[in-house]
């Protein structure tokens, strides 16, 4: 392979001589051996992270930071726009160190490089299709039901909103190269005049806590549904390898920051220095999509490197269902014209179905072994569902059963109700109903406990229609640092109760980090009743700024050997200057709120003199906060459970979400009027009571009730199907 790779990068270089001094294009030969050899480059990282990734986890060697890489890993249709962008990056590397050696003018990538030929390179390489734009003519049903992509939602701008695109941005990055470099790349770098701080050090002094307050009002079902949604809408990929492409360093064997490599240095004062020879955290960044960089005017996109999203922006149950095509396809059981959801054929619930399990030659999911200290206990496979995410606690694996469950449930009723449709117009009609549901929980129910009332006048008040010039898209500082506020509402420990909601005897409460990747639990250990009645009758962890994030986030994130835990808080950071997220008070601007500019207005801000006064000593100055641990850090808006700056943030996603959604429930057309009076009805209480054998719970699942207020199932109203009844004639 090295000689073959050595024979092309000669051929390159004896090709870029001879136009050093020739006109701006390059000659068709020149670039189809600048794409070989970046593709040769590419392919072989690529390769040896897949080796290297199936090694670790069959030897139960996996670490956190390959649980987390693992997890964040793109996959189908998203690992192959990952791949092409990593493509054309290399390829403009390569062409630019070459030039740029003869040619000391050029700064960017390409300044060299003329229009026609980098169309020529993004063709070769596989970027151009990601940004064809799609016929929507030939699509049947557009104006019924969703496609799997999203794309075609909106008519006018057919990838508006779709998977595999571009997050937006609502304030421009600020990289430290302009272009794509991480803020804090080069430490001895200053920012605003002032050098920033560590990420694991702001952790250390600003979140450590070892206090946690519960929620008077709200249960742990809250924070878990926050998850649940997020999965609904934002998925940013890592990048697939572990090993540098420029010099071919091991990322998890080196603290050299070399990209993908961007590792989160340990402070020298830190009692994790040191340990197991460790001085820094594993961390890798987000991976570029295609017409990042100094390529994004060839796809109409801005010059500076954007992530992406592999999810759709719309509330449409992604999670369960999702986001492309060939996904959806995986998931449904096609072996019976019913329009239902594939289950698992190895083991259920008490009779009521599970997932199905992946097949994958890495399981990272094998994980019982390593946390009971059974070296013969069964193992099983990481379940399958929509998103790529569903094994990370049992508490998200509960909701992602719940929703296949209920899939099935409404499935089986339509076709009764129907016994002339067939499987496909079964299938989408549950979809449909499905999307419809959870716009309804998450617009009514979930939202207004977490923005507050104002918000919700100022933003989000009565559906206003349907607006082809909305962009529904997610933005960046929304999926990177906002909607992370669910972080600080996570107990540390995941509950289990009995019949009699008291402790189980038989499946105890476990520690938060023993209940991540652990499929097993659901499958061996009860199913999903004493989960789900956990979430329903134990409170949220409440966020306060004397107590912020639980060392079982900080400490022992994916913990499941003796090897250096992952630390949350730290990567929210670490992740808003891997993605050039403006500071703290350039988005208390955005959102018309007050910026503060000194010690004296941030502790105003924050209506806290400790607190302000430690994060001015860290940061020197408010500009340079990371907006995740600022909007963190603020004081709760009235009636809600973030503070103003998250409160707008989020507020202002949901609108544009909402309003930019052609196929939104309360859209003329979309539902009857029946159906819609029909839907009106849905609520978790009954959700859960149709899809478990729990008999009692919270009429409102959200909030904190004593159980002597719990309702029978019997008294729980049902959504009636009647409506969707079709007549013959």
């Amino acid at each position: 392979m090295k000689w073959v790779v050595g024979l092309i990068a000669a051929g390159l270089y004896l090709c870029l001589q001879s136009h050093v001094n020739a006109e701006p294009r390059l000659s068709r030969t020149l670039i189809e051996r600048a794409v070989m050899e970046a593709k040769a480059t590419v392919d072989s990282a690529y390769e040896y992270s897949r080796r290297e990734s199936i090694e670790r986890v069959k030897r139960n060697l996996a670490s956190p930071a390959d649980v987390l890489r693992l997890m964040k890993q793109p996959v189908g249709r998203g690992r192959i726009a990952v791949r092409a962008a990593d493509y054309m990056d290399n390829t403009l590397t390569l062409i630019k160190s070459s030039l740029g050696n003869r040619q000391k003018r050029s700064i960017n990538a390409t300044d060299l490089i003329s229009e026609e030929d980098l169309q020529i390179i993004a063709d070769l390489t596989g970027c151009s299709a990601r940004h064809r734009v799609p016929s929507c003519k030939t699509t049947p049903n557009l104006d019924r039901f969703r496609t799997s992509s999203s794309v075609c939602n909106n008519r006018k701008n057919e990838r508006m909103g779709s998977s595999n695109t571009p997050i937006t941005r609502w304030l421009p990055a600020e990289y430290q190269d302009k272009i794509s470099l991480p803020k804090g790349w080069d430490p001895r770098r200053r920012v605003n005049r002032r050098f920033l701080p560590l990420v694991r050090e702001v952790s250390n002094k600003i979140l450590h806590t070892t206090v946690v307050d519960s929620d008077p009002l709200y249960t742990y079902l809250l924070t878990f549904f926050a998850q649940w949604t997020d999965h609904d809408l934002s998925f940013t990929p890592h990048s697939p390898v572990i090993r540098s492409f420029s010099s071919g360093i091991d990322c998890d064997k080196s603290c050299d920051r070399t990209e993908p490599c961007f590792p989160v240095e340990i402070p020298r004062q830190d009692p994790r220095f040191g340990r197991n020879s460790e001085e820094c955290i594993p961390f890798f960044r987000s991976a570029a999509g295609c017409g990042s960089g100094n390529t994004g005017h060839l796809f109409g996109a801005p010059t500076v490197r954007q992530q992406m999203n592999t999810l759709t922006a719309f509330v449409d149950v992604g999670q369960v269902y999702g986001s492309d095509e060939a996904k959806a396809r995986l998931l449904r059981n096609l072996t019976s014209d019913k329009g239902l959801l594939k289950v698992n054929t190895e083991y259920n619930d008490n009779g009521r179905e599970l997932l199905p399990f992946e097949k994958k030659s890495t399981n990272m999911c094998a994980t019982r072994a390593r946390i009971t200290g059974d070296n013969n206990a069964t193992e099983v496979p990481c379940f399958l569902a929509g998103d790529e995410r569903s094994n990370e606690n049992i508490a998200l694996t509960s909701i992602h059963t719940l929703g296949l469950r209920e899939h099935n449930r409404l499935a089986r009723a339509l076709a009764k109700l129907n016994p002339h449709w067939n499987g496909e117009r079964i299938y989408q009609e549950t979809r449909k109903i499905m999307g419809a549901l959870f716009q309804i929980l998450t617009y009514r129910d979930f939202l207004p406990r977490i923005v507050g009332p104002d918000a919700i006048n100022k933003f989000l008040p009565t559906y206003p229609g349907y607006d082809e010039e909305v962009d529904p898209g997610i933005s960046n500082v929304f999926a990177t640092a906002a909607f992370r506020f669910g972080h600080l509402m996570i107990q540390p420990f995941m509950f289990r109760l009995d019949e009699k909601y008291t402790a189980h005897e038989k499946y105890p409460t476990v520690l938060l980090h023993k209940a991540f990747f652990t499929p097993w639990r659901v499958v061996f250990e009860g199913g999903l009743d004493p989960i789900v009645r956990g979430m329903v009758a134990r409170k949220a962890k409440l966020t306060t700024q004397k107590h912020m994030l639980t060392d079982e986030l900080r400490e022992r994130l994916f913990k499941f050997t003796a090897e250096l835990a992952l630390d949350l808080g730290a990567l929210n950071m670490q992740r808003g200057r891997d993605h050039g997220l403006p500071g703290y008070a350039k988005w208390r601007e955005f959102c018309r709120l007050s910026v503060p500019r000194n010690r004296r207005d941030l502790r105003r801000v924050m209506q806290n003199r400790t607190l302000a006064n430690s994060l001015m000593d860290l940061y020197r100055t408010p500009k340079n906060i990371d907006v995740w641990l600022g909007g963190a850090s603020e004081p709760l808006v009235r009636g809600g459970r973030v503070g103003p700056l998250f409160a707008c943030l989020i507020a202002t996603q949901f609108q544009k979400i909402r309003q930019g959604d052609r196929l939104w429930w309360e859209n003329t057309g979309v539902f009857t009027e029946d159906q819609r009076e029909s839907l009106k009805k849905t609520s978790l209480a009954r959700i859960i009571c149709d899809n478990t054998g729990i008999t009692k719970v919270p009429q409102q699942p959200l909030e904190n009730q004593p159980r002597s207020r719990f309702t029978k199932c019997s008294d729980i109203p049902a959504i009636d199907l009647s409506p969707w009844k079709e007549d013959i004639n």
